[in-house]
């Protein structure tokens, strides 16, 4: 955020302020698209300290006043008892910001730690812990909805994860329930560019906390899968546009999977010389 000792400079207001109304817009249009915030909902958001989950609670701010609806936020910070983690930070600029928000201690650093082998990733057992522990407080707080900052890119990039490692078209939903039944996950992000977060999160001047649970981690498949866009959306703009337009815009009948599509089924009922009766039974008989 400027400040008196450091303002923007007219130019970086103007881009500052067309930045901002681009990621409000793209937010507005998610939640509307997806109907994932309804009148008296309490949203619980969830604040890491990177940027994203910065600019998260800062675009549903901003919605908030002028939104049809009305509906309650609360953000909520989990601190994993990382060593050297700066406990001050969140706590300070939320009370600067005025926004009700909860610290939930939990040791997770400990467990994944302990339970993950010399020279493994920690990513999956961390996200798994810290998604329980979140899970659980929103209900004890009878939060409806939950708030995650993941935002294009994370889609597109888990979309290409599952793909290559582990032969699933599957990608993160804007709109989710969880496997138990008992919250509801949003992801307003979900139409935002990293990019334009990254520079939003610089002119705000966000305290960003970086996750040093793992150190960097940088030969993660994550970051592998990241680079390789990138590298895409400097070669092809516009490429990771049209890929993530993809999730929204799937054919069953033209993939492979056939318990989306009655593959088998096309058989019964058709022939070059017109209508015809078979029974599927025996065809698939033949084959077996």
């Amino acid at each position: 955020m400027a400040t008196e000792d450091n303002p923007l400079l007219p130019r970086e207001r103007t881009d500052f302020n067309k930045l901002q109304k681009r990621l409000r817009r793209e937010t507005g249009r998610a939640i509307a698209d997806y109907n994932m915030i309804q009148d008296g909902d309490k949203v619980m958001v969830c604040l890491s300290g990177g940027k994203d989950s910065y600019t998260l609670l800062d675009m549903l701010r901003s919605l908030q006043l002028a939104a049809p609806v009305k509906f309650e936020l609360v953000a909520v910070n989990l601190d994993q008892k990382q060593p050297g983690f700066p406990e001050h930070v969140l706590p300070e600029y939320l009370e600067q910001e005025g926004v009700a928000y909860h610290i939930l201690e939990r040791d997770t650093y400990s467990i994944v730690r302990e339970k993950t082998p010399e020279g493994k990733t920690t990513c999956a057992l961390c996200s798994r812990l810290r998604r329980g522990n979140l899970y659980g407080f929103a209900e004890e707080i009878g939060a409806t909805k939950i708030a995650l900052g993941h935002h294009r890119d994370d889609l597109v990039e888990t979309l290409f994860l599952n793909m290559f490692y582990n032969g699933k078209m599957k990608a993160m939903p804007p709109k989710l329930r969880s496997d138990d039944g008992r919250n509801m996950v949003i992801r307003p992000l979900a139409y935002c560019r990293e990019k334009d977060i990254a520079r939003y999160a610089e002119y705000r001047r966000f305290p960003i906390i970086p996750c040093n649970l793992c150190g960097s981690q940088e030969n993660l498949q994550r970051q592998a899968v990241k680079a390789m866009l990138q590298q895409w959306d400097r070669q092809f703009p516009g490429r990771i546009e049209s890929i993530f337009a993809a999730t929204q815009n799937i054919a069953p009948s033209q993939l492979a999977d056939g318990r989306l599509f009655d593959f088998a089924g096309l058989e019964e009922g058709f022939s070059r010389a017109g209508p015809v009766q078979t029974h599927r039974l025996e065809v698939v008989n033949l084959f077996s």
